[in-house]
């Protein structure tokens, strides 16, 4: 097997985030000997989650078994997804804005086509429902757990109860009309045919457009962590991914 030099387009905030999260879980369960330090076990997940590189790869790179990357990378997942923080801690940072950007956006999954839960019709693809929250200038404040890419977005919304969250703390939301119904603080734009909609509508609506325009740019920030562009893996590890990489957003970027 052939090993090249390559790079992680991360600070080293993220790398110093993880190692001492990985130490500290070392601690506690009393590990004595690993075959990487925690820093290099940080820098093998990082590859696999920022790159998309796969445990065969990383195996080589590392000069590690393909058995102990797919411990590596599983514990490290589980450690970060744990602190991810919770929508109730997106509430209090989305407060001290003016008002923030709620949207979903669909992880591709290798599903064949009898696995209708998780075909979007929408994206006409399967896949996993995540919802975004960014703020006014399109960053990522939150993500939610992975849900069957069949749901529509004003319902995994309110399952998540994101709907009621921001009606209860009052914050002003803007989506798309795929939230039509949804109530509470969330605006929507007008529905119907453009040439039906009156000046005052119109205006609205493009108004509207320009806003949410910028939530693009935290699902942007969501996948360019490329494992995230397309997950063969199982479905019921997906939120742990997602959260993990939450928490090393959050971390680098803060």
């Amino acid at each position: 097997m052939l090993a090249y030099p390559s790079s992680i387009d991360l600070s080293s905030r993220a790398l110093r985030y993880l190692s001492e999260q990985l130490w500290a879980r070392r601690h506690k369960v009393g590990t004595r000997w690993r075959r990487l330090p925690v820093g290099r076990q940080a820098l093998l997940v990082l590859a696999h989650l920022r790159c998309g590189d796969t445990y065969a790869q990383l195996a080589a790179g590392f000069g590690v078994g393909i058995a102990t990357v797919y411990r590596y990378i599983h514990e490290a997942v589980d450690v970060l997804a744990a602190i991810a923080p919770p929508l109730a801690s997106a509430m209090i940072t989305a407060r001290r804005k003016a008002f923030v950007i709620l949207d979903g956006t669909l992880l591709p999954i290798d599903r064949i086509a009898v696995d209708r839960p998780f075909y979007s019709g929408k994206h006409k693809k399967h896949g996993m429902n995540v919802q975004v929250i960014a703020d006014p200038k399109g960053r990522l404040l939150w993500a939610s757990p992975a849900l069957p890419g069949a749901l529509h977005d004003v319902r995994a919304a309110r399952e998540h109860g994101i709907i009621a969250a921001l009606t209860e703390a009052g914050i002003t939301c803007w989506a798309d009309k795929g939230y039509q119904g949804a109530g509470g603080a969330v605006r929507v734009p007008y529905r119907g045919r453009w040439d039906r909609l009156s000046t005052g509508q119109q205006a609205v609506n493009r108004s509207h457009a320009k806003i949410r325009a910028l939530v693009e740019q935290a699902v942007a920030t969501l996948k360019s962590w490329r494992l995230l562009r397309k997950l063969r893996r199982s479905t019921t590890w997906i939120t742990s991914l997602v959260q993990a990489v939450l928490t090393l957003h959050l971390t680098s970027s803060g």
